[in-house]
């Protein structure tokens, strides 16, 4: 994710989390961290065509990851986008070092649930009244050791959320693990907002 990328990504996000969006500055300051050799942060995005349909970030703090965010189009739900967009994160989590990843998911979204599951995610914990407005609860979850992570790949692009075969794939992402500073490596890459 660049910034001439943050439009699109803005509209996106006002769509999907239409009550708690992220405003631009909040996008601004996590890309300000985003590159060079001190980069604590790792953002992407997801094209189809010339239509951006998902994006997701990571931060880094002590050798810990936390998903920041991942979003995916209403229309590219079930298609194994948001599982895409969650291998990107933990490859860079990797790069990155990190010991552990985690992430907070609202606890009434099953969907997001089980695709971290499939990945290796725990539930560790709840935050009373995390997401605002609604004052609903989040499930903390963790997942140990990002580097040997189970991807969710294959399972989340075959079987859609409603057990239904899913559409065909999408391209996968493309990241450089040895360097997810990189500004020249070319990153597209879904689903839920952390």
């Amino acid at each position: 994710m660049r910034w001439w990328d943050l439009e699109r990504v803005m509209a996106l996000e006002e769509e999907l989390f239409p009550e708690d969006a992220w405003s631009p500055g909040m996008f601004w300051s996590e890309l300000a961290h985003a590159r060079g050799r001190d980069a604590t942060r790792h953002y992407v995005v997801a094209e189809s065509g010339p239509r951006l349909v998902g994006y997701a970030g990571l931060a880094v703090v002590d050798r810990t990851g936390d998903v920041q965010t991942i979003a995916a189009a209403r229309d590219h739900w079930g298609t194994g986008l948001g599982a895409r967009l969650l291998t990107d994160l933990l490859t860079a989590a990797t790069a990155f070092e990190c010991r552990e990843v985690l992430l907070e998911v609202r606890v009434d979204n099953g969907r997001a649930q089980r695709l971290y599951e499939r990945f290796g995610f725990e539930p560790i914990g709840i935050r009373k009244g995390y997401y605002q407005p609604g004052n609903v609860d989040a499930l903390v979850m963790r997942l140990a050791d990002p580097a040997t992570a189970s991807t969710g790949t294959a399972s989340a692009a075959a079987i859609a959320a409603d057990g239904e075969p899913a559409p065909p794939a999408l391209p996968t992402p493309t990241a450089n693990p040895t360097d997810p500073t990189d500004p020249t490596t070319p990153v597209q890459g879904t689903e839920t907002h952390g």
